[in-house]
């Protein structure tokens, strides 16, 4: 019998649904329809699982470079004059009218795709030598440079820690694995200090409360918040720092928001759901690969350390644990580009777990 994994699709399903419901508390102050366009773009999200789940695998397998000539492509089109705008000193969208593109999520799913058609192709040279890394990591460093001139460090690091997970879970051996996260951290460290805002952030993350009106703004509503809800919280809806105290309380900082109004417990139960999503499709990237299909099985596990490092960093920016940076938390946050690329990727494995039963 062909059917989908039961417990990914009910735990996804009720991450969307309290998703739209936090959009729709956390936007209540705002004169946008967010609530409404959050609803048009989970539409399009569902949309676009459908459609990755009924495409074959094999055709994403044989296009893997075209993927990785698509990222590139999109994230340098954002940096042509007359195409984007300036936003709060970064160009990373493209208006399109009624939609706003933002190339680099889109660049974030293309890339798991070429790296799991590099990996698929690689792996057993990949144990042998460090050597045939260097093609992926040329490739990628072009994508860094073209995300840090769009002045997006948030992406950059999250496909970072994607990149070099996925490099040690394809056999490459642990001391060239240290080199790699030493350089990797060698090279963060340099465009931390390359960008004045970026110490700044660094500063104020270690003491907010010394610059509680400046740059440690947000971080501090944002602790607020959960003080304020406490362990099972004010009550839905009944929050304030939504109340135009806390910048981006939609978007970035939604989970301040499900503190407070939902309390600690609130919280634990949405990183249950989300834990047991990226569980589940680790899961189905185990079975893959044990079954011989390494394209299915790198690309599953690309996109669950996708989902649990943005998560990841999102709440720790939320709760003071990691510098402020602008990253979603995925299927919950406001934001269409987000979350219909991570309900595509959603697709992707569904399409997988479709195939490992067929065979």
């Amino acid at each position: 019998m062909i059917r989908l994994d039961a417990p990914l699709m009910v735990s996804w399903g009720l991450v969307l649904g309290f998703g739209l419901v936090m959009v729709a508390s956390a936007s209540v102050a705002m004169e946008a329809p967010f609530l409404a366009r959050h609803g048009i773009y989970l539409a399009m999200g569902l949309m676009g699982f459908l459609f990755m789940l009924c495409v074959p695998l094999k055709v994403w397998n044989r296009t893997y470079m075209m993927a990785l000539l698509g990222a590139l492509t999109l994230c340098g089109l954002v940096l042509v004059p007359g195409v984007t705008e300036e936003i709060k000193g970064a160009r990373r969208w493209i208006d399109l009218g009624s939609f706003t593109l933002q190339p680099a999520e889109i660049a974030k799913a293309a890339m798991i795709v070429y790296w799991a058609g590099f990996l698929a192709r690689r792996d057993e040279a990949l144990r042998e030598s460090p050597l045939p890394a260097l093609l992926p990591l040329v490739f990628f460093a072009a994508l860094v440079a073209l995300l840090i001139l769009q002045r997006d460090f948030g992406n950059v690091v999250v496909l970072s820690a994607v990149l070099g997970a996925m490099l040690f879970l394809a056999g490459l051996r642990l001391r060239y694995f240290g080199l790699l996260v030493l350089a990797a951290f060698g090279a963060l460290a340099g465009l931390i200090w390359m960008e004045p805002y970026r110490v700044e952030r660094l500063v104020s993350f270690s003491d907010p409360w010394a610059s509680a009106f400046d740059s440690g703004y947000q971080l501090t509503h944002s602790l607020i918040a959960f003080g304020r809800g406490e362990v099972f919280g004010l009550g839905l809806g009944e929050g304030i720092q939504k109340l135009w105290y806390l910048p981006e309380a939609h978007h970035d900082f939604i989970f301040a928001v499900i503190a407070e109004e939902l309390g600690l417990a609130g919280a634990l139960a949405l990183m249950a759901l989300l834990g047991l999503i990226v569980a589940r499709i680790l899961h189905t990237a185990r079975t893959a690969l044990g079954a011989g299909d390494k394209f299915a099985g790198y690309l599953c596990y690309g996109v669950a350390l996708l989902l649990g490092v943005q998560t990841l960093i999102n709440v720790g920016v939320a709760t003071g644990s990691l510098p402020t940076k602008g990253l979603t938390m995925p299927f919950i946050s406001y934001g269409g580009n987000s979350l219909i690329v991570c309900a595509a990727l959603v697709g992707l494995v569904g399409r997988a777990q479709l195939e490992r039963d067929s065979r």
